[in-house]
């Protein structure tokens, strides 16, 4: 007990949490492009990934400005539209959401009820970067 109260005591345990704690998280930029059909995803302010995507068709729309990555889900089914599946959900608004899709033809053109869809790839790609460096250090920007 005394050994343990002199390593606390020293300073060498907070040395050695320093050094064992992970770097500090990324800041992660997912910026939508309604009118090219992309998402372009930064990491630190640095471009790391470009990819098609779908958002919404005639009669839909799709949500524009800043926001926040809400719940999150790997595994998700859409109870509005048939049960489809919506794998690497990231809700950012009300019922919309950035997730994969089944629809992989599509990507590129809006085919959606107002989601962001994905290449299910994609959407495991940046599901994964979220949770790893958090949602407060995660942005959704969307512009026409």
């Amino acid at each position: 007990m005394k050994y343990l109260t002199a390593l606390l005591s020293s300073g060498f345990f907070s040395v050695l949490m320093a050094f064992s704690s992970p770097a500090d998280a990324a800041t992660i930029l997912a910026k939508i492009d309604l009118s090219e059909q992309v998402m372009r995803v930064y990491v630190n302010g640095f471009p790391r990934h470009s990819w098609p995507v779908s958002t919404a068709r005639a009669g839909y729309r799709t949500p524009v400005g800043s926001f926040k990555p809400g719940r999150m889900h790997e595994r998700y089914f859409s109870r509005k539209y048939d049960n489809a599946p919506m794998p690497h959900s990231v809700f950012f608004y009300h019922g919309y959401a950035i997730h994969g899709t089944t629809a992989i033809k599509s990507l590129g053109r809006p085919a959606s009820h107002g989601c962001i869809r994905l290449h299910p790839d994609n959407a495991k790609r940046l599901f994964s970067l979220i949770s790893d460096n958090g949602k407060a250090n995660t942005k959704i920007v969307i512009t026409r």
